[in-house]
């Protein structure tokens, strides 16, 4: 079992283990230990973060542990989570690393870390990174300390690469866009790319100081964009999260779009197009039984997997597929990028717009979703609450009341400490009724 290592990185609160000065020092050690096996040879990694007040501290930690070790590394400054996998590959970098805690508060942050292949790591790398850490790194002699260097038009080369991801002679002219940047890393080249091909833009969270990420605003608080589209008359609304590896759609009328829409709308585009590798759609647990229904009702088919964009895009390059994410909002169009890419997939939801001449509200209403409920119950770290025997309990009892009617998914998560009851029925006031005591029976044993 990995111990620093959640689902997406090493995450946590700013100054408080394992998110310490100290320790992103010593996991650059470890992870360039790691990434430089031999003595011999130039290596290099790239270094991104979001807007973070806490980035300039761990950027500068992660330097020196990684320097220590010989390699020398290129830091891009704050760049979307997509463009570090993109750059990773493109510098030919031994690795890459993306300083953010992405839709989490400014208090938080994380490291992210993508191999040569622009790919972030296996679970196998994250445990053997582990045992490096713990055992500690003997740096390299004087003469082999790497060096470290600023790349200036980082931003610029992701944003051309977004942009050729679209439809060749495909312009935005008459469109009025809504972006909402959630302050954070792409709140320069976002309104940059929309405006460069040819759309209207009305910026939302585009001032960051280093403390509002995520603040009000972004994919996990689409409610001031969705009031901005009404208000403005804008066609569609895009509302990106604090490192822009996710996306949530608002339409015309200001009603909010999930990633499952997103991805049905998609699917269903490159299918017809003939695009749509292995006829299938690659997204996690938590992606709604009527997304499910409407592929099926195309010939297409859902394949599921753990929660966590790495784990459906791992699927992904398994059985040969090209798209993927999560109903969250990462989207993963691996025919143009590693990850999940926000800017990317709003733009192909744009492009969708402009080549069927259909209003937002009409592309985002795929399917009717099955009744859906998530509660989260924030625990201490150290408790282990799904183990209580009266959790154990409920959870029998609600798998029993569900059977045949709809699911039940109790997990851990990967990135905060909350547990996650989430469940899907057709009754929704059996819905309401199975996740309010599972809910009360982890939240009593969390006291």
């Amino acid at each position: 079992m990995r111990k620093l290592f959640g689902t997406d990185g090493v995450r946590g609160t700013a100054n408080i283990h394992p998110m310490t000065a100290d320790m992103a020092l010593r996991i650059g050690a470890a992870v360039g230990r790691y990434f430089r096996r031999e003595a011999g040879g130039v290596h290099r990694v790239v270094i991104g973060k979001d807007t973070r007040l806490s980035g300039y501290m761990f950027e500068n930690a992660l330097t020196a542990g990684l320097t220590s070790t010989g390699m020398n590394v290129l830091l891009l400054g704050p760049v979307p989570t997509p463009a570090v996998g993109l750059m990773t590959r493109s510098m030919r970098a031994d690795l890459g690393v993306m300083i953010s805690a992405s839709h989490n508060p400014a208090e938080d942050n994380g490291i992210k870390f993508f191999g040569p292949d622009g790919f972030k790591l296996s679970d196998q790398a994250e445990l053997e990174i582990e045992a490096l850490i713990e055992a500690g790194v003997e740096p390299a002699q004087a003469q082999h300390i790497g060096h470290a260097k600023r790349i200036d038009d980082a931003r610029f080369r992701y944003g051309e690469r977004v942009k050729s991801s679209l439809p060749r002679g495909i312009r935005l002219d008459g469109l009025k866009v809504v972006l909402d940047c959630a302050n954070g890393a792409a709140h320069r080249i976002a309104p940059e790319v929309l405006w460069e091909l040819g759309a209207e833009v009305v910026p939302l969270g585009v001032a960051p100081n280093g403390r509002n990420i995520n603040l009000g605003c972004g994919s996990t608080q689409p409610q001031t964009a969705a009031e901005a589209v009404v208000a403005h008359g804008a066609d569609v609304g895009i509302c990106l999260d604090g490192d822009a590896d996710r996306v949530i759609m608002i339409d015309e009328t200001g009603t909010v779009a999930d990633g499952d829409q997103l991805m049905a709308l998609l699917a269903g585009r490159w299918a017809q197009a003939g695009t749509l590798t292995g006829r299938a759609l690659v997204a996690t647990v938590m992606s709604n039984l009527g997304l499910e229904r409407h592929l099926a009702g195309q010939g297409l088919h859902l394949e599921r997997t753990a929660v966590g964009d790495r784990y459906v895009v791992e699927r992904m390059r398994a059985g040969g597929f090209n798209l993927g994410g999560e109903q969250s909002g990462h989207i993963v169009m691996s025919d143009h990028a590693t990850t999940g890419d926000g800017l990317m997939a709003g733009l192909h939801m744009l492009a969708a717009m402009v080549e069927t001449g259909k209003p937002a509200s009409e592309l985002l209403s795929q399917f009717d979703p099955v009744p859906q409920l998530l509660k989260n119950i924030r625990f201490t770290i150290g408790q282990t609450p799904l183990e209580a025997t009266p959790v154990q309990a409920a959870i029998r009892a609600a798998e029993a009341t569900l059977e045949g009617k709809g699911r039940l998914l109790i997990r851990t998560s990967g990135t905060e400490p909350l547990i996650r009851v989430m469940a899907e029925c057709e009754d929704e006031a059996l819905l309401n009724a199975t996740v309010a005591e599972v809910a009360t029976a982890v939240q009593s044993a969390t006291r």
